[in-house]
């Protein structure tokens, strides 16, 4: 064990020294079953929400997460959830401590959304419920969800080329929803009359609360079980395990400073200018430095994102190939620092816009990936497709109504030196779905006429990359605005170990003179009849093509993953029809001297 005294994030705002109780031996049988049951409590939360929400980017893509912290704000378990939002939780709690101190009692609720004051972006509204026990304060219940709309100047709340924070929505600091169990009417009015779809976001925001409920009852119940004094004890020593075992995992991994490049293709604005994320990542005795140093300054478009969403990113990403089985709370926290300078796009100064931030959360992941190929290659895999393609669609039918769906579409996962890659999947980063296609045509005026894995877009390699997914759906409503961002055209996703980048992303409209392309990000009108066609892109291989087994691209070219022309291109395998088989001849001849693409971009 470390001893007390440790680095704290600067923004943290929350002591997390473990000095904060006294050691106690705990009974490490009793400690799991603990860590479980208040996981339990936290996961039940998120399928509340699920259940009754009124929005299809609660109950089916399901963009939400929650926490459970204690009275010290320091999280000690996670629900069900989005990778990326939980590494920002801290921050969250740590701004409603500033703003309330020992101002909570029983019965209120707090949120927030404002990226400067805790949040991620506005769309993201924090819920927070103080959980109080026998009169104590044991701790807080936390629930972050995307809400369809915030209001702002485009419907969707999330435009990728807003230039400042002001027109992307209703702003909230931490402020009281519900004082000691009376609610604040005046603020839920001001809230409904500043968005569109007043109906939907009212009855998100209970679905929200009744989640908080469901968690002050599941708390309720343990501390009946083990005792008020008991569970805490049992909070700190999971805590305490969680910073043990990540410096032990980290003391483990090679030692040295690694660096890598990655970019973004626009910001939403400009779409000539690459928005570059730049990581020096030391691995010292225990523990693990991120440094952004030379990232791009922030930008005019939305694509900004905030340091406790960049950390977020770097979490997950270590997280990820840490072979233990450990917790994820603030004891793992604490073993990671993150760095990025004040007014650069991952640490951005107000009123910078950040409606669009997700997919620069998504860059930083494939960033810290790809620094970590070099440090421990046998745990990393190759980029995905980039992130979720994200999109709002709004239309009024002949009343007047307002209709706004919301979806996310993704993906692929990129391979690794022993695995294939994953074809049509969510970015682990998100761990959300696609939208069913019954789902999206009975809740929007669209019908979508293709929803499909993507051929030849995964990037080759010894392990194959995984397939992009192929989006078609044409607008039934007589108009309709669209609100689009996607990435990875101007820079497809890394291979690694030799293997190439996936296919570029895609996105074109139907026009009487055929299929005109879109940019990776807009907002623009449609007429009724006309389509969209989205193609997110492939992730990379890893090793050299030339060095796949020849009846794996045989399968893959049976199965359609792969065409019988990338396969002699990109494989150095020809294949012959009727029936399928491998012309070995020829194959020999088109291998001889042939290697693979360019390794990945770095900086050493």
């Amino acid at each position: 064990m470390m001893g007390a005294a440790r680095e704290v994030l600067p923004s943290a705002g929350v002591d997390v020294s473990l000095s904060a109780a006294p050691a106690r031996v705990h009974d490490p049988a009793r400690l799991e079953i603990i860590k479980n049951a208040i996981g339990s409590v936290v996961d039940e939360m998120v399928l509340t929400v699920v259940r009754i929400a009124f929005s299809s980017i609660m109950k089916d893509t399901m963009d939400l997460s929650s926490a459970f912290f204690d009275r010290h704000g320091r999280m000690v378990a996670q629900g069900l959830s989005i990778p990326l939002h939980l590494g920002s939780f801290p921050d969250a709690m740590a701004a409603v401590k500033a703003r309330f101190g020992d101002d909570l009692h029983d019965g209120d609720i707090v949120i927030l959304n404002d990226p400067y004051h805790g949040g991620m972006h506005l769309p993201d509204v924090f819920m927070f419920k103080p959980v109080f026990v026998e009169g104590a304060l044991l701790g807080h219940a936390v629930i972050v969800a995307h809400h369809n709309d915030v209001g702002g100047r485009v419907a969707g709340s999330s435009a990728a080329d807003s230039t400042e924070i002001f027109q992307e929505g209703i702003r909230l600091a931490p402020v009281k929803l519900y004082d000691r169990g009376r609610l604040n009417e005046a603020l839920l009015d001001t809230i409904l009359l500043n968005v569109r779809v007043p109906q939907t976001v009212h009855g998100d925001l209970q679905a929200q609360m009744a989640a908080c409920r469901i968690a002050q009852r599941g708390v309720a119940d343990l501390v009946a079980r083990y005792g008020l004094e008991g569970l805490e004890r049992s909070f700190e020593a999971l805590l305490a395990y969680s910073e043990r075992s990540a410096r032990k995992a980290i003391a483990a991994l090679p030692r040295g400073v690694w660096h890598f490049v990655d970019h973004l293709d626009d910001d939403g604005i400009h779409p000539e200018r690459p928005v570059r994320i730049e990581l020096k990542l030391s691995i010292e005795s225990d523990r693990i430095v991120a440094d952004f140093t030379g990232t791009s300054a922030q930008v005019s478009g939305a694509i900004n994102a905030t340091l406790s969403f960049a950390r977020s990113a770097v979490y997950f990403a270590v997280r990820s190939i840490l072979q233990e089985d450990l917790p994820n709370n603030d004891g793992f926290f604490r073993a990671i620092t993150v760095q990025a300078p004040l007014g650069t796009v991952l640490n951005p100064r107000p009123p910078a816009a950040c409606a669009a931030r997700g997919v620069t959360g998504f860059r930083v992941i494939d960033t810290v990936f790809g620094a970590l190929a070099q440090a421990v290659p046998e745990r990393v895999r190759a980029a995905g497709e980039g992130g979720t393609t994200s999109y709002s669609l709004a239309s009024r039918d002949a009343q007047g109504q307002l209709n706004l769906f919301r979806e996310a579409v993704m993906g692929a996962w990129g391979a690794g030196v022993r695995w294939e890659g994953v074809d049509g999947v969510a970015n682990p980063a998100a761990n959300i779905s696609n939208a069913p296609v019954e789902i999206i045509e009975h809740q929007a005026p669209v019908l979508i006429e293709r929803y499909a894995l993507a051929q030849d877009s995964a990037g080759a390699g010894a392990r194959r990359g995984g397939m992009g997914v192929e989006r078609q759906f044409r607008i039934l409503a007589e108009r309709a605005s669209l609100q689009w961002r996607s990435d990875r055209r101007a820079h497809r996703p890394y291979g690694i170990a030799g293997g190439q980048p996936g296919a570029a992303s895609s996105t074109s409209v139907s026009t009487p003179e055929g299929w005109q392309t879109l940019p990776t990000k807009f907002i623009r009108g449609f007429e009724r009849g006309q389509s969209i066609r989205h193609v997110t892109a492939g992730g990379g291989g890893a090793g050299d093509p030339m060095t796949r087994d020849p009846q794996r691209v045989l399968d893959d070219v049976r199965e359609g993953r792969v065409s019988p022309q990338a396969a002699r291109e990109l494989y150095g395998v020809a294949v012959q029809p009727d029936p399928w088989r491998i012309d070995t001849q020829a194959t020999a001849a088109l291998r001889t001297g042939r290697s693979a693409a360019p390794p990945m971009e770095r900086r050493v």
